[in-house]
């Protein structure tokens, strides 16, 4: 039986967590999901497209959905600014861009840390919330990529682009 160097145990106990920010909450999602962060460029509205949708990007050739990460977590709209980010994910069979106020770090977590969401999570539909991280001076909510969009919702981003 092999057993595992303490650097391979302490590696694999460790989530890459891509951390944002969304009004004045800190959220993640895991690094192996994102493709790529860009700053803001000009989205073209699609006629039709679901509400949570911004419209889509040309991204080296691929058209690409942008969604409104504000609208999904039932948020108010918010400008665009110097710090807005598209954060290009795959989310299931699909790859789209997430809208997010600012990217702030690329954090290495310890698995134990991660708690399950509370019950009641105000101000954010919970069904998105994946778990709970208690840092030093913050709460991190880690969003479940696979279940921002619903199977209605993707269908209809497919008609989208």
């Amino acid at each position: 039986m092999e057993l595992k160097s303490q650097t391979e145990i302490k590696s694999s106990e460790l989530l890459q967590i891509v951390s944002f920010r969304i009004a004045n909450e800190e959220y993640g999602i895991n690094i192996q999901n994102v493709q790529e962060i860009n700053r803001m460029v000009q989205i073209t509205q699609v006629p039709n497209s679901p509400d949570f949708v911004e419209g889509v990007v040309n991204l080296r050739g691929n058209i690409i959905p942008i969604i409104e990460l504000r609208k999904k977590l039932g948020l108010p709209r918010k400008e665009h600014d110097k710090n807005t980010r598209i954060i290009v994910a795959g989310v299931k069979d699909t790859t789209a861009g997430f809208i997010a106020d600012a990217v702030s770090e690329v954090l290495r977590i310890p698995q134990e840390l991660l708690e399950a969401p509370p019950e009641i999570t105000a101000g954010v539909n919970s069904r998105y919330i994946k778990s709970v991280v208690k840092l030093e001076n913050k709460l991190l909510i880690l969003i479940d990529l696979e279940k921002i969009l619903t199977g209605k919702e993707e269908y209809e981003l497919a008609e989208t682009i």
